[in-house]
């Protein structure tokens, strides 16, 4: 017997893994996705922690494993090239070589998608347009012109939150600009870089290149610190590359090159460095998960599994308790703890990624200097702060 129909909007890490734990539950869900696919490839992202015991329950873990692309080496460059400091990732990320999973995020979508899509309905190229709450549940009209009533509706729709925003209000209400934004697109690998990155700063701007196991071409990271978000720019990429290119126009080593594959990109992705900080991550029949609720952004490497745990923390409190209000208040208690540990490993750690000023880059090139190349047998406390309960069993 069925414990309600669940609307999930999202397929990337948080919809298929919470969908895959409220259909393991009794739940029959359907999850929509205004993409009209899964994006493959995709930049590395890290399971790590808590989120590791997460897979392992799911039984993904070995897929997970056998995707890993090992990166080995990350290399801090000076302005002018020169190099600073050579570390495993793992020292700089603060995860556990031999334990942590780092993947591309679309080969952990396309992991996540293969054990749930045979007993979760999905909806491709659509989208919520409206939501409806009454006494009963939740109806919605979809952008294709369709409406389907649901018990609930979860919104794992990213930074970017539609879902969010029809029930809690505009974005810029528990947005928090960490002030940068920057540009991510792929080129051909000409650096004969392999399985690692390459980092090079100066004050206020920041270049990465990374290169994973298997592909001929690098993932390209150009990071502006500004004191606003350009808003003016979100919906225009010339005017994204046009500001991005600005910033970097008077820079030598490989910048040159990276602006120019940046402008031909067919797959820039621009916008923020930022988290969302809500007061409550429910309201009514509507719940929220994954960077929908609590993005902690990629200075932190703990977004994907953030996600993963939260979703299971979610499922698991739908599943225990039979009244949706009670439910989505034990999910935020017994994980927001956790989620905000985790939100504060930006200021965290050896090493920040980006120095403003002239000074502050000094510094943190003096700090990595002093760093072990080797990595840490031990993750940060935060990355595991969180033990999960057993999965409910009927």
């Amino acid at each position: 017997m069925s414990k309600g129909t669940v609307l999930v909007s999202g397929a990337s890490i948080a919809g298929p893994a919470v969908a895959f734990w409220l259909r393991r539950y009794g739940f029959e869900v359907t999850v929509v996705e205004k993409a009209a696919g899964l994006r493959g490839g995709g930049y590395p992202i890290d399971v790590r922690g808590t989120a590791l015991e997460v897979v392992r329950r799911m039984g993904v873990l070995p897929q997970l494993q056998e995707a890993h692309i090992d990166s080995r080496r990350l290399t801090f460059l000076e302005a002018d090239g020169g190099e600073v400091a050579s570390l495993h990732p793992q020292v700089v990320a603060g995860g556990v070589e031999g334990s942590d999973v780092e993947v591309r995020r679309g080969d952990l979508a396309e992991i996540l998608y293969g054990v749930t899509r045979d007993d979760v309905e999905f909806v491709f190229g659509d989208s919520i347009d409206s939501l409806t709450e009454h006494e009963d549940g939740v109806e919605v009209d979809f952008r294709s012109g369709i409406r389907r009533e649901f018990d609930l509706v979860l919104g794992a729709d990213g930074l970017h939150s539609r879902t969010r925003e029809l029930v809690f209000g505009p974005e810029h209400q528990y947005h928090r600009y960490l002030g940068y934004c920057f540009a991510g697109f792929t080129m051909p690998n000409k650096f004969g870089l392999s399985q690692e990155g390459v980092l090079w700063s100066s004050p206020g701007r920041g270049a990465a290149l990374y290169a994973v196991k298997g592909s001929d071409d690098v993932h390209g990271f150009l990071v502006v610190a500004r004191p606003e978000p350009p808003f003016e720019a979100f919906r225009d990429p010339q005017a994204q590359c046009d500001l991005v290119a600005t910033a970097f126009a008077d820079d030598a080593w490989e910048i040159p090159a990276m602006v120019a594959a940046m402008r031909d990109a067919d797959d820039l992705f621009f916008d923020t460095v930022s988290q969302i900080h809500l007061p409550h991550w429910s309201s009514g029949r509507v719940g929220l998960v994954g960077d929908a609720a609590y993005a902690p952004s990629f200075l932190t490497g703990q977004g994907s599994s953030i996600a993963l745990v939260g979703a299971y923390m979610l499922a698991r409190s739908l599943a225990v308790h039979s009244d949706h209000t009670a439910a989505f208040a034990a999910y935020e208690g017994d994980t927001r703890e956790f989620v905000e540990l985790n939100q504060a490993q930006v200021g965290v750690g050896e090493a920040a990624l980006f120095p403003v000023t002239a000074e502050a880059l000094a510094q943190r090139n003096n700090r990595l200097r002093g760093l072990s190349a080797l990595p840490p047998e031990t993750g940060r406390p935060a990355h595991t702060a969180l033990t999960l309960p057993e999965p409910i069993t009927e």
